[in-house]
């Protein structure tokens, strides 16, 4: 064997030990990289934006009720609930959601070191309203809450959350102003809702809602005679429903004033988007 092919033998012997030593650290870092990412868990797909919104790249999101599925009747996945294990933070809706009031002493349970946050926090809250984040004036008190939990654990990074707040903050406004603007001329302001999701959007912005559900329950056919009537006397052409609720009695009512369905899902991840949506759509159906 030659001096020359020793030694590459030799070279490739310390180069293949240094990758084993070196493997476990690499491997170990990646970890920590993964790590730094704060894991948050939210009941609502809303929240999402709210959380990406403010935590950026250093937040990961479990969402607790899915897209499509109706908030005040879900029962969580035991992946769902065992998911929370790795959750720094839970940030609740905290205005009386069904699902939290069900499901909340369970879901901390599995994680007393979370911490939870009340995302409604300082909000003026309706009776029996749990529809908190439908307001953008309401919606910029949550994410301040969510703020403030993201800070409460990583105060490293306290500047680069509040400029993503700020940031989001003026879309808000920016949104707010644009309701007000657009809804600013038009007389009639009742609409007509399956479901009474939009309570707080309504008192911010001085409409009248007029829900065909009542109470989690299904209008008799007095009621839908009562609400054929109202919307005729007020001109109503459009029913606001909600992807979540069957649209059996709201399309008997549609079809009794010749008016159209309009489909909101009031638990769009997309929010501010969505809710230009619905602004576009009220405008419509209030002309």
């Amino acid at each position: 064997m030659t001096k020359r092919y020793s030694l590459i033998i030799a070279v490739s012997l310390a180069l293949a030990l240094a990758l084993v030593l070196i493997a476990p650290v690499i491997s170990c870092r990646q970890k920590e990289l993964v790590s730094e990412k704060i894991a948050v868990a939210v009941s609502i797909p809303p929240q999402v934006e709210f959380v990406e919104a403010v935590g950026g790249r250093k937040v990961d999101i479990i969402v607790m009720v899915p897209p499509g599925t109706n908030l005040h009747t879900y029962e969580p996945k035991p992946s769902q609930i065992t998911s929370l294990a790795e959750a720094e933070i839970y940030a609740k809706v905290g205005a009386g959601v069904e699902f939290e009031i069900a499901w909340m002493d369970k879901l901390i349970s599995v994680n007393r070191k979370m911490l939870v946050v009340d995302s409604s926090e300082g909000i003026d809250l309706m009776d029996i309203e749990p529809h908190t984040w439908l307001s953008p004036l309401n919606a910029k008190v949550m994410v301040q809450n969510i703020y403030a939990g993201l800070v409460q654990i990583d105060p490293g990074d306290r500047a680069y959350y509040e400029q993503n707040r700020d940031t989001y903050l003026r879309n808000l406004t920016e949104l707010d102003q644009d309701i007000r603007d657009t809804l600013l001329e038009i007389q009639n302001r009742r609409f007509m809702v399956y479901h009474p999701a939009f309570g707080y959007f309504a008192r911010d912005y001085n409409l009248n809602m007029i829900p065909i559900e009542k109470d989690g329950k299904e209008p008799t056919a007095a009621g839908i005679a009562h609400l054929i009537e109202q919307a005729r006397e007020h001109n109503i052409r459009a029913i606001f429903v909600s992807p979540q609720f069957n649209p059996q009695s709201a399309e008997v009512i549609a079809d009794a004033i010749g008016g159209r369905i309009v489909s909101i899902d009031t638990l769009a991840k997309d929010y501010i988007a969505n809710l230009r949506i619905l602004l576009g759509e009220l405008a419509q159906a209030m002309e």
